[in-house]
């Protein structure tokens, strides 16, 4: 809706992983590094762990590009999987023909390790990437460790590059999944962007767009900052609705006030009808808590106040019974 009004080419700030838009800061062009350092290496495993958001999908894929033709890839985007779906994944990745109705898990790991061993015969290198590697089953990462143990005198048949968020690390340091541990020859954990990394981020992004002019001020890019704290989706988030913001207002540049909308629009601080501030379920349940709370103080007093003095008689009566019965 935006792009004509400030010619651009492209969305600018779409949130689908496209190398073409990978903004290399230093951290990701470490984390780069490491990977391609991991596949010329002789190990089986590359780690790439980072917080949601914070780029690890479009850096793998920048690595796909980067990657020789000779290289046969399997990317599983889906790590929800058992032992026997794994194997077949990655058969139907690698392009590998088997009997879907009968295959054991004999079958297609032989399979494998047949391609495997003949991509290597054929100066090819195989390469496995999982993305949300952190939802794998300690089972299915042991059967990853198992394919793993086919090599030659000097290398691995198969590299293995695990993408997760940080619980990835802590499941790895689960006692059984030691001896995979131990064969990660790589690492890196991605941080968010800087502040100044994020003004270059956002200037970078829209210049392959096409701007041939800054679209943002400079206090418009701190305040992205700021709200974001440099993680590249939430960006990709405010800044593309703050263009809308801009572009409705007929502003030539955006500015900190359509940041701030944009955080209205994508978080919902207030009902614009009423203008009250939403409160959260925690602070809707302790106003509850202390209305009963108050009203239940209310009825005992009152209980106190109109309830009858007992009789004396009555009283005295009582006592003497129970004089009688000890």
């Amino acid at each position: 809706m935006y792009q004509n009004y400030f010619g651009l080419q492209a969305e600018p700030f779409s949130i689908a992983p496209d190398p073409n838009y990978l903004y290399l800061s230093e951290r990701h062009q470490e984390a780069l590094a490491h990977l391609t350092q991991g596949l010329q290496g002789s190990g089986g495993f590359i780690l790439l762990t980072g917080e949601v958001g914070t780029g690890k999908t479009t850096v793998s894929r920048a690595l796909l590009e980067q990657l020789p033709e000779s290289t046969e890839t399997a990317f599983i985007l889906n790590p929800m999987l058992n032992e026997d779906e794994l194997l077949a994944s990655l058969c139907d990745e690698f392009g590998i023909r088997y009997q879907k109705r009968s295959a054991t898990r004999k079958t297609l790991t032989d399979k494998l390790s047949q391609f495997f061993l003949k991509a290597n015969d054929e100066g090819r290198q195989c390469v496995v990437l999982i993305d949300e590697a952190q939802h794998l089953r300690p089972q299915v990462l042991e059967q990853l460790r198992l394919l793993t143990n086919l090599e030659t005198h000097d290398r691995k048949l198969l590299r293995v590059i695990l993408i997760g968020q940080p619980e990835l690390q802590d499941l790895l340091r689960r006692q059984e999944l030691r001896q995979l541990a131990q064969r990660i020859t790589a690492r890196y954990h991605i941080l968010p962007l800087t502040e100044a990394d994020t003004q270059r981020y956002i200037a970078y992004r829209l210049q392959v767009a096409g701007a041939n002019r800054p679209l943002f001020s400079a206090a418009a890019a701190r305040k992205a900052h700021q709200m974001t704290q440099g993680i590249p989706r939430l960006l990709n988030l405010y800044c593309d609705r703050a263009l809308l913001a801009a572009y409705t207002e007929s502003s030539a540049e955006v500015l900190p006030r359509h940041l701030q909308q944009a955080h209205a629009e994508l978080n919902g601080p207030a009902d614009r009808r009423s203008g009250v501030k939403h409160q959260s379920p925690f602070w809707r349940w302790a106003g509850a808590l202390i209305l009963f709370v108050a009203s239940a103080i209310g009825s005992y007093s009152l209980v106190r106040e109109t309830a009858p003095e007992p009789d004396r008689t009555t009283t005295m009566q009582y006592k003497a019974a129970q004089e009688l019965a000890s």
